[in-house]
């Protein structure tokens, strides 16, 4: 089985998405899950579907994702690029439109360290005179 298939990779916060588009009616795997109710909320559905819908690509592919690490919101948008990524693997032509409305680029705002000496990344603990 030589299957056609389109392979991207998206990651935010600390989530990382491997997104597979196969020629499909539109189905949409996360986890061997359906994608309603992985993701429970419009909010994150709609995140998810954005380059498609941009690229009127819904209907063409079966997405096939596995997500890890994180929280549901990172692995949404770790989602997104992947599912960016992978249409431009499909149609190079389509890149221009997505880098246009900022999908190919990745997220990189991420959790600061805690830092010695502070109770957590930049506040300090209490000021004592005495």
């Amino acid at each position: 089985m030589a299957s056609i298939e389109y392979y991207g990779t998206g990651r935010r916060k600390t989530s990382t998405a491997r997104v597979f588009l196969r020629p499909g009616k539109g189905a949409i795997t996360v986890n061997h899950r359906e994608f309603e109710k992985f993701f429970p909320t419009d909010a994150l559905r709609m995140q998810v579907r954005r380059p498609l819908l941009l690229t009127e690509t819904g209907e063409k592919f079966d997405i096939l994702a596995t997500v890890d690490g994180g929280g549901i919101n990172g692995q949404a948008g770790a989602m997104k690029l992947g599912i960016a990524r992978a249409l431009c693997d499909f149609n190079v032509e389509l890149r221009k439109q997505l880098k246009k409305d900022g999908l190919l680029t990745s997220d990189s705002r991420v959790k600061e360290r805690k830092k010695y000496g502070l109770a957590g990344a930049r506040k300090r603990f209490q000021f004592s005179k005495r």
